[in-house]
């Protein structure tokens, strides 16, 4: 063993605890994740610079990586971890504070499950699903579909996952919708929408959704508390979300023209088991050494049937994953500005307070604070999930799904160069929100 190895051993035992961080470490970390918030919003600006230089160029590449979405958070997560070993005047400490005191499960899963759920045979199944209940609907099929995708089809998060949901949507949403020259209006208020609606259709159930896992356990919240008290909220806020959009929009959605109906075929027995790789990842999503394990036979299923496949998303998914990981490394360090604002407010108060801090934070973030904090009432405690889940949609940071979601339907036509407007997306998802709000808190 040399004396690195010693040293870094010495280390991890000396950090091995949680450790109580300097308030200049909380303040740096609550500047930088700022940063990062800011530099969502100016992610389009850094497109635009980019035509300014010579394609190719040095410049140009460079302006166009600032441009992504999806690498923000990670980018300045990096930011962070030096500036963290910095503070603390050792590498060491700032990779044991990512060791040991970080759980980067989630985005691991979200990474995995996005991947398997955007198969050929899971994305053709799924779209059956939902024409099956479109077609229970009096109206042209781009209109039907609309709906029922919309309305119905987010609340599958509630049983397969908030990001697999938010995936299955946004690949079949894209296809018919996005790809098809709508309007830039529609399409700010179609993911709007999706987003608002994968937010608040993983609550029918206790295990499904990552605000929900977050403070279900600790509560003692089953799966009849969360249908009775949150999931009939949900539905119906989704029903009729959806029904104004596609009222605003009906014209335009009832001209469009449907897609090639010819799908190719793919055996029974290899959809089978694709749902059954889906099922052991959503299965094991808690334990990632296991559903790792699973990806990787999925990953050799896939290579050996591979004429009944498309590409896989593999490149959407690890950026989705880095994205989520950066949010990961900030999100530990908002506690301490974070939770005296939970403790200090009222039922009202906390449940607004939740739905905007979740623009600028991870709901699941919120909650797993708002967890913490002791002798919370009933009402408080459904305030801060209903308020969390309320406002899941109206950034791409507010939900860990929604960079799924962003990352499949930002390159479509719909968006052309200038990716995903943060602004107007948020512009997008004030109705469903408000809707929410009425049905969650009004009600």
């Amino acid at each position: 063993m040399t004396w690195l190895d010693c040293s870094f051993l010495i280390a991890s035992q000396a950090t091995a605890q949680p450790s109580v961080e300097p308030m200049f470490v909380k303040v740096l970390a609550t500047t930088l994740f700022a940063l990062a918030v800011l530099h969502t919003f100016a992610v389009k600006k850094f497109a635009q610079w980019a035509h300014h230089y010579p394609q190719g160029s040095l410049q140009e590449n460079l302006l166009h990586f600032l441009a992504e979405t999806e690498i923000v958070f990670g980018l300045w997560a990096s930011v962070m971890f030096f500036a963290y070993a910095a503070a603390h005047r050792s590498i060491h400490h700032a990779v044991q504070y990512i060791e040991n005191e970080l759980d980067f499960t989630e985005p691991k899963f979200v990474l995995v499950v996005m991947v398997v759920a955007a198969t050929r045979p899971v994305v053709q199944l799924a779209e059956r699903m939902i024409l099956s209940v479109a077609r229970l609907l009096p109206l042209k099929e781009t209109v039907s579909f609309f709906i029922a995708a919309l309305a119905f089809g987010s609340l599958l998060g509630s049983f397969i996952t908030e990001p697999a949901a938010m995936t299955l949507l946004a690949m079949l949403l894209k296809d018919r919708y996005f790809d098809r020259g709508i309007s830039r209006p529609l399409a700010y208020a179609t993911i709007g929408l999706l987003f608002v609606n994968v937010s608040i259709g993983g609550t029918l159930t206790h295990f499904a959704a990552p605000p929900v896992l977050m403070v279900a356990s600790k509560w003692n919240w089953g799966f009849w508390h969360m249908l009775t008290n949150f999931g009939w909220r949900s539905a119906a806020a989704c029903v009729v979300s959806t029904l104004i959009v596609t009222a605003i929009f009906f014209r335009q959605l009832n001209s469009l023209q449907l897609p090639d109906a010819s799908r190719r075929f793919i055996p029974t027995w290899l959809t089978g088991l694709h749902v059954a790789c889906l099922a052991a990842v959503v299965y094991f999503s808690h334990y990632p050494d296991v559903f790792f394990g699973v990806f990787m036979l999925f990953l050799g299923l896939v290579t050996a049937t591979r004429e009944y496949q498309d590409s896989l998303k593999l490149k959407e998914g690890l950026l989705v994953g880095f994205f989520l990981a950066g949010l990961v490394v900030f999100s530990k360090l908002q506690a301490w500005w974070l939770e005296p604002l939970i403790q200090n407010m009222s039922g009202s108060m906390l449940y607004y307070g939740a739905t905007a801090l979740t623009a600028i934070t991870d709901n699941a973030a919120l909650t797993l604070l708002g967890s913490q904090v002791p002798n919370l009432s009933d009402e408080l405690k459904f305030a801060l999930l209903a308020g969390a889940v309320s406002g899941g949609g109206l950034t791409v940071i507010a939900n860990a799904p929604n960079p799924a979601g962003a990352g499949i339907l930002q390159s479509s036509s719909a968006f052309s160069d200038e990716g995903i407007n943060p602004g107007k997306l948020f512009l997008g998802a004030l109705m469903p929100t408000a809707v929410a709000i009425v049905f969650f808190w009004l009600v």
